[in-house]
C-alpha cells in the first residue's frame, strides 16, 4: 500500500510538472505530445490506483490480480518512455534518470512478487462470501470508467488527429492543424468517457466476489 501511494503521489507531481512545462515553454512537437501523453498515463495511473485501494479495503480477492495489471503495466510504460529518451533527439539523458527508471522497475518487480505470494494473499482477502457487488461498487466502477475512457480517449484522438493532419499536409496557419487535433481529441475525449463508464459499470456488476 505504500508504495503504491508513493507511485499516485509521483505520478500527481509529474502531472503538474508537465502542466507548469507546457504553460511556461513553447516546446518541440515531439517533447509537446511526450509531456501531454506523460501526463494523461500519469492521470490514468492515480485513477486506477484508487480503484486498488477500494478492492484493498474491501478485501478483494481480485487485488493480487489486479494490481499485478497495474504494476505490469507502469512497468512496460516505463521501459517505453525511457526508450524514447534514448532515441529521440530533444531529450538529454542522464545517470540518475536512467538509475532512477532502473530502481522503479526493480521495486515493481519485487512488489508483483510480494504481493502474488501465498502468505501475503491469503492475510489481504477476506474470509466473508459476498456475491453481489454493492451499488457503490459499481458506480466507482463506472465513474473510474468515465475518467480512464476520457483520458484514453483524448489521447487516441489526439494521436488520430495529428496523423490526419500530417498525412493531408494541412495548413498550421494560425495553429489551425493544431486546433484540429484538439478538435478530434476533444471528440475522442467524451466517446471514450461514455463508452468507458458504460463498461466499467457493466464489468463491475457482472463480476462476483469470491471468499
Amino acid at each position: 500500500m505504500a508504495w503504491l501511494c508513493l507511485v499516485m503521489v509521483l505520478s500527481a507531481r509529474g502531472i503538474d510538472g508537465g502542466v507548469s512545462f507546457l504553460l511556461g515553454f513553447t516546446p518541440s512537437d515531439s517533447v509537446f505530445y511526450f509531456v501531454l501523453l506523460s501526463a494523461i498515463v500519469g492521470g490514468v495511473t492515480i485513477l486506477w490506483g484508487l480503484w486498488l485501494l477500494l478492492l484493498a479495503y474491501s478485501r478483494s480477492a481480485r487485488f493480487p490480480r489486479q494490481f499485478t495489471l497495474w504494476q505490469s503495466a507502469l512497468i512496460v510504460v516505463m521501459l517505453v518512455k525511457q526508450g524514447y529518451i534514448l532515441i529521440a533527439p530533444d531529450f538529454a539523458v542522464t545517470a540518475w534518470t536512467i538509475a532512477w527508471a532502473v530502481g522503479e522497475v526493480a521495486v515493481g518487480v519485487a512488489m508483483i512478487c510480494l504481493v502474488n505470494s501465498r502468505g501475503a494473499t491469503q492475510t489481504l482477502v477476506s474470509g466473508e462470501q459476498d456475491t453481489t457487488p454493492r451499488p457503490v461498487v459499481i458506480a466507482i466502477a463506472a465513474v473510474l470508467g468515465v475518467f480512464v475512457g476520457g483520458a484514453a480517449g483524448a489521447a487516441l484522438g489526439l494521436v488520430v488527429g495529428s496523423v490526419i493532419s500530417e498525412a493531408t499536409d494541412m495548413s498550421c496557419f494560425e495553429g489551425g492543424c493544431g486546433y484540429f487535433a484538439i478538435m478530434v481529441g476533444i471528440v475522442g475525449c467524451l466517446v471514450g468517457a461514455v463508452v468507458g463508464g458504460i463498461f466499467a459499470a457493466w464489468l463491475a456488476a457482472r463480476r462476483r466476489r469470491a471468499a
